[in-house]
């Protein structure tokens, strides 16, 4: 019963010792996570001040790439000046926007009313990870910006009607 008793105490030990590894591990994948969050939000803003290829369809035709509206390129091919999302104006059709953005606005005109970041991220088909909806939630905010979403209610993103 001895024996019993001391394995059954070591157990327990190393369980509340395992408990604390765990909680110390949680924490500092809190602090990593709000890392990655904040290094794709800033990743994003420099995508939209640069204007780099990594939003962009880029035209295998440079006579396509040349008449593109959305403003000159430097004659390197980079596409520093170019709005990835432009302004909405009257009459101007979703299929101007890059692709990602359309898939946004495609979910939540079939919702059919506002939704959060995180359950549109859900029905793009995206990790609802932190990282994933704030980098997702860049991009709400810049079509708000831009005239093509609406967002109320602070967190609650729709389709300008």
């Amino acid at each position: 019963m001895d024996e019993l008793g001391r394995r059954e105490t070591g157990a327990r030990e190393r369980a509340e010792e395992l408990r604390k590894r765990i909680a110390d591990l949680s924490e500092q994948l809190d602090v990593e996570e709000r890392l990655i969050s904040r290094l794709q939000v800033t990743r994003e803003t420099m995508i939209e001040i640069l204007g780099t290829t990594s939003d962009l369809t880029v035209s295998a035709d440079p006579a396509e790439a040349d008449a593109d509206p959305s403003g000159p390129k430097s004659g390197s091919g980079s596409p520093i000046g170019v709005v990835l999302v432009p302004q909405h104006g009257a009459g101007m059709q979703v299929s101007v926007l890059p692709e990602d953005y359309q898939d946004v606005l495609e979910v939540l005109a079939d919702a059919g009313r506002p939704l959060r970041a995180g359950h549109i991220a859900a029905a793009l088909g995206l990790e609802v990870a932190p990282a994933k909806v704030e980098g997702l939630r860049s991009k709400l905010k810049r079509l708000v910006a831009r005239g093509w979403l609406d967002e109320q209610t602070p967190g609650l993103f729709a389709i300008i009607e």
